[in-house]
């Protein structure tokens, strides 16, 4: 199970405010309804859990998604990136 913040994805944060994919492949404001899409086009099962809130911004609870793959996680951030940059 892969744990996947939006934050992990989001151009606007640094690396050390949590994104975790370089520049080239972050995206803007992602949400999770976002990575959901990404992911239902990529055939990955997933549960969207709206209400939590990733530890940094434990007072912004932007939502985060539970993804079953065989890819790592930076292979599968970027590429639920390339999916959403494509819209």
């Amino acid at each position: 199970m892969i744990m996947i913040w939006p934050q992990y994805i989001n151009k606007n944060l640094t690396l050390s405010e949590g994104r975790k994919v370089s520049l080239e492949f972050a995206v803007k404001d992602p949400t999770v309804n976002d990575i959901s899409k990404a992911l239902k086009k990529l055939n990955i099962e997933h549960e969207v859990e709206k209400e939590k809130a990733y530890p940094g911004y434990w007072y912004n609870k932007t939502g985060r998604v539970l993804a079953e793959s065989d890819m790592n996680k930076n292979e599968l951030l970027r590429e639920i990136c390339k999916k959403i940059n494509k819209k």
